[in-house]
């Protein structure tokens, strides 16, 4: 009888873990992954048509830690930026100054450059798709 208990306490446990996997399953699906689906799509389009501005091939925006080492590169920064850019918390000091950076050399000013930082999403396809022109000696 004994030996019946943890059993039954594990059946418990499993019968509870069923309901949160659909809750799960329910938030990201259906609507919710299609809006995502356009989003990353739109960001990737956006990065895509920025590196191709600044004279680099633009399925760097599909390879995860190539395109932040090719946005240091379009920023004008040296390797450094590049690994401290992989470093938690100084990362995002990294980003925003690669970030103000990057909307310097295609003439930005840095309200512009912020909003790369902090709305990329946003920021990225505009800079891809708009009229900016990059300078390197910017």
């Amino acid at each position: 009888m004994l030996s019946t208990v943890p059993f039954l306490a594990l059946m418990q446990s499993d019968a509870g873990d069923r309901g949160a996997g659909g809750l799960l399953a329910g938030c990201f699906g259906g609507l919710g992954c299609i809006v995502w689906l356009a989003l990353v799509i739109l960001i990737v389009a956006g990065l895509w048509k920025t590196f191709e501005k600044a004279g680099h091939p633009g399925w760097a925006a599909i390879v995860p830690i190539y395109n932040v080492y090719i946005l240091t590169l379009i920023a004008g920064r040296d390797i450094l930026w590049f690994i401290l850019s992989l470093i938690p918390f100084v990362n995002i000091v990294a980003a925003v100054l690669i970030s103000l950076d990057v909307a310097r050399k295609f003439g930005k000013d840095t309200l512009f450059g912020l909003g790369l930082a902090f709305l990329g999403f946003i920021f990225y396809p505009i800079l891809g798709f708009g009229d900016a022109q990059y300078n390197p000696n910017a």
